[in-house]
């Protein structure tokens, strides 16, 4: 498995290009499977994920095509059964159950797997299916899917920590393609969702509502193929926001989407770090002195759980008493372990971290947990004194494009060293 040298100490400076959204293109490429056209999809980024999920469309019978960042789909014949062993590598592959649904009236989809961050049932999407009329089945690891006939319904998916994501964007898309009209009620209301919702009216579906916590969807009986530009990534966004700040440096974050981050520019300017805004233009810096904040993770529009990992390096690094509390996932406070392996001073209480900020940061062998890990130990390794190896990046690569290279175009010393 690759690792990533970091030689801390040098604050960040320069501009930075932000990719396409991750979690907004992989329910994209699934949408393709509604169609036997072809679809086109731009600002693609480079991931492992993607490149999963493209292996998992071909699994299925589509002809995918990706150079640069252009990513052309061509689903003319698919069969409804997914691939196991490419399925159970991430979590995103649920949302091919939708789909497959919607075009196919029946699946078998292994249940999925992904970052190790507490438990992340898919019980949300059976709910969905089923109210459309599906009979559902979970036996030996997959979910058996078969509806003779989808009808429009209306679906509640509120869930324990608010409502899901990948959730809504399958039963949105089941729905595209059933009889009558489908309301989702306690829809998830990311910017993720919007993209999808976007792609699925380009391809001939009606979807109102989208952003919002009610979703209408009015069935149509065909969907043609469609070009889409993904938005870009507000995590990725996020990350180098943070990562400016903790270095003490100065980045210009190019083609993001303020409107987005918003909490997250809002507990960046409470901390002290200055966000200016031109545009799809954002330059992020520090201020003065660190202040201490609190944080609770929320759903959208709330302070993304993706971007908790990397704001607590922040506070590490800031004199002073701060409180993060989970309450999106269990279990996603791996990181604590790794940091406190730095010299962080980290301690939990029940859904809270405690973090007495302050100490200097000195460089170590670190451990990766799962993705937005990754992306906070690389943070505290570039802002900690000596060098900090971060292993098992293949959790980073999944979801952020050339992050090594990205960075030491900002004047990190970074390599990564390959797995021999």
């Amino acid at each position: 498995m690759d690792s990533l040298s970091i030689r801390g100490g040098v604050p960040l400076r320069g501009e930075v290009q932000i990719s396409g959204a991750k979690n907004a293109v992989l329910p994209i490429m699934a949408a393709t499977l509604l169609t036997d056209e072809p679809c086109v999809i731009r600002h693609v980024p480079n991931l492992s994920d993607v490149r999963f999920m493209g292996q998992i469309l071909e699994s299925l019978g589509a002809k995918v095509e990706f150079e640069k960042d252009v990513l052309r789909v061509h689903a003319k014949k698919i069969q409804g059964a997914g691939d196991y062993d490419l399925i159970r590598k991430m979590r995103g592959s649920i949302c091919i159950l939708g789909p497959l649904l919607g075009r196919l009236r029946q699946a078998k989809v292994s249940l999925p797997g992904g970052c190790v961050i507490g438990a992340r049932p898919v019980d949300l999407h059976l709910k969905g299916m089923e109210a459309l009329g599906t009979k559902v089945t979970v036996q030996n690891g997959y979910v058996t899917a078969k509806a003779p006939k989808l009808a429009g319904s209306e679906v509640f998916l509120g869930g324990r920590a608010g409502p899901t994501v990948l959730g809504t964007a399958n039963v949105m898309m089941a729905a595209a393609l059933a009889d009558g009209i489908t309301v989702i009620e306690s829809a998830a209301c990311e910017p993720e969702v919007i993209d999808l919702a976007d792609f699925l009216n380009s391809m001939g579906a009606r979807i109102t509502g989208a952003g919002s916590p009610t979703v209408q969807i009015a069935g149509v009986s065909r969907l043609h193929g469609a070009e889409h530009e993904v938005i870009p990534d507000r995590i990725e966004a996020a990350t180098f926001a943070i990562a400016a700040a903790a270095t003490g440096g100065e980045v210009t974050l190019r083609g993001a989407r303020p409107d987005h981050l918003s909490a997250v520019f809002d507990k960046l300017s409470e901390s002290n770090v200055r966000v200016e805004r031109k545009g799809r233009i954002v330059t992020v810096k520090r201020g003065g002195k660190l202040r201490p904040i609190d944080v609770t993770t929320l759903p959208y529009s709330g302070f993304p759980t993706d971007v908790q990992a990397q704001m607590m390096v922040l506070m590490c690094l800031t004199s002073g008493i701060s409180i993060i509390t989970e309450r999106v996932f269990e279990s996603r406070f791996m990181h604590v372990s790794e940091l406190a392996r730095l010299g962080a001073d980290i301690s939990i209480e029940g859904p809270s971290a405690i973090v007495k900020g302050g100490r200097p940061l000195s460089g170590a062998p670190v451990m990766a947990s799962d993705l937005r890990a990754s992306a906070a130990l690389v943070i505290a390794g570039l802002a900690a004194s000596g060098t900090t190896v971060v292993n098992r990046v293949y959790h980073i690569d999944r979801g952020y494009e050339q992050i090594d290279e990205k960075l030491r175009k900002l004047g990190a010393r970074i390599e990564r060293i390959k797995e021999t």
